[in-house]
């Protein structure tokens, strides 16, 4: 079949054409295309969880909080998949990544604008990162937007601040969202973005656990390829949340 002005295939509307043939292995060895597929998408998922990120803030920021539960609700489910896809990678036992592992150059994960960008626009914001961004000007144009703009931490904070809230520091910010958990049925509304954000950041220290296992198991305590520390490096990050007063206020109560 054929695009009509009446309708449009499948394989139009989802540009199959562009998107398999997206795929340039630099070695001839068969599970090299494994680790290509799987990291195209995660590039993928980052792109949707973005899309809903940048949805959830401007919802919060006009106090919208039932249809920001939504996009918050689906970010989190598209971690827990992409968490699950590590099981996937993890098929490819180190013998079989050494192999072809000298083809990825200097290329790494740790280079993804997406990711760094998706933590930006969370809360998690480390200006150094941008020395690291991936894509050129455009990748670092993007960062320095989500470094510059209200993250949705920020955006949570100042819907406090409309509640009434004291919100001046981050003592005082810790003590209105636990005031919201004390009284969770007055501020019912509130204590549900909260915990929409702390699946978030459950999710991301489990998906943050899972890569660190798998790396761990496939090249061990080796560097990685971009010039990180590899497992090193990604054992340090499992304690980053991105709303950790969300968390310490738990032994509060």
């Amino acid at each position: 079949m054929t695009a009509t002005p009446a309708g449009v295939t499948y394989a139009d509307y989802l540009s199959l054409d562009q998107l398999l043939s997206a795929q340039h292995p630099k070695s001839d060895l068969h599970d090299e295309m494994l680790f290509i597929v799987i990291h195209q998408t995660k590039e993928l998922w980052l792109k949707q969880m973005l899309h809903e990120v940048r949805l959830a803030v401007a919802l919060v920021r006009t106090d919208r909080f039932a249809e920001a539960y939504k996009a918050l609700s689906r970010v989190s489910r598209i971690q827990s998949v992409m968490t699950l896809s590590w099981d996937v990678l993890a098929t490819l036992t180190p013998v079989d990544y050494s192999r072809f592992r000298h083809v990825l150059g200097t290329s790494s994960g740790f280079q993804s604008a997406q990711f760094r960008e998706l933590e930006f626009r969370l809360g998690l914001k480390d200006a150094r990162f941008l020395d690291h961004a991936e894509g050129g000007a455009e990748g670092r144009v993007k960062l320095e937007a989500a470094l510059a703009e209200p993250s949705l931490w920020d955006e949570a904070v100042a819907a406090l601040a409309r509640a009434g809230f004291e919100t001046g520091d981050e003592a005082a910010i810790a003590a209105a969202w636990l005031a919201v958990y004390r009284d969770s049925e007055r501020w019912f509304d509130l204590y549900q973005l909260a915990e929409k954000l702390v699946d978030i950041d459950d999710a991301l220290a489990a998906w943050r656990h899972k890569h660190l296992l798998t790396v761990s198991r496939i090249i061990g305590g080796k560097p990685g390829t971009g010039g990180s520390a590899g497992a090193a490096y990604l054992a340090s990050t499992l304690a980053k949340r991105a709303f950790p007063a969300l968390w310490d206020l738990r032994t509060q109560l």
